[in-house]
């Protein structure tokens, strides 16, 4: 089926327009005739009146009736229309800003300066998420602007033993933010994973 456009719907607009028209005519030929819709068609004897046009009575408000059940319909078919329109809009709109965040993922991604040669079960890195082959685009205050060295990493590592540092990646072309925590465990060091330069 084809989709409803704009068009259509000023269209069916119009056609209710006109039947608003028509039975606002026949609601005149009723009040020119002193009858109303509902007025009776008979005189107090049970006779029809001869005062009136009978026929064009009848016929006005048998029109009247079938034209409102248009008008019924043509309302019921504005409103779909409406709505089809809007939740197309509204379904464009999302696939729009989709694109647009998939754009943006691509764009504002900075280089790795370093990645995640490995990670040991049960330390801090691990329970913060990190992963093997994770590349870290952020970790404290250490970025891909001011990366020099792994002793950066050390360096932030030490005076942050206990608080947790804000590290960012990229996984999978995809950027993944957690929170890590060096701190004291089992193993050896305060993190739990090893760390290498990316070579840029």
């Amino acid at each position: 089926i084809s989709a409803i456009t704009m068009d259509d719907v000023k269209n069916l607009i119009k056609k209710k327009d006109e039947i608003e028209e028509q039975i606002k005519a026949y609601y005149d030929v009723l009040e020119d005739q002193g009858v109303g819709v509902e007025g009776p068609l008979v005189d107090a004897e049970g006779y029809p009146r001869d005062d009136v046009n009978l026929y064009q009575i009848r016929n006005a408000r048998h029109n009247i009736s079938c034209l409102q059940n248009d008008h019924k319909a043509i309302m019921a078919e504005i409103e779909e229309a409406l709505h089809k329109l809007h939740a197309r809009e509204k379904a464009k709109r999302g696939q729009d800003e989709v694109e647009e965040e998939a754009m943006e993922q691509q764009v504002t991604l900075p280089p790795p300066f370093a990645r995640v040669d490995s990670v040991t079960e049960g330390s801090p890195a691990s329970g913060a998420g990190l992963r093997l082959g994770d590349e870290i685009i952020e970790f404290g205050s250490v970025n891909t602007e001011n990366f020099q060295n792994l002793q950066n990493i050390a360096a932030v590592v030490q005076h942050s033993e206990g608080k947790p540092l804000r590290v960012s990646v990229i996984r999978s072309g995809q950027k993944a933010q957690m929170s890590l925590t060096p701190q004291r465990w089992s193993g050896r060091g305060l993190l739990g994973c090893n760390i290498v330069p990316v070579q840029r």
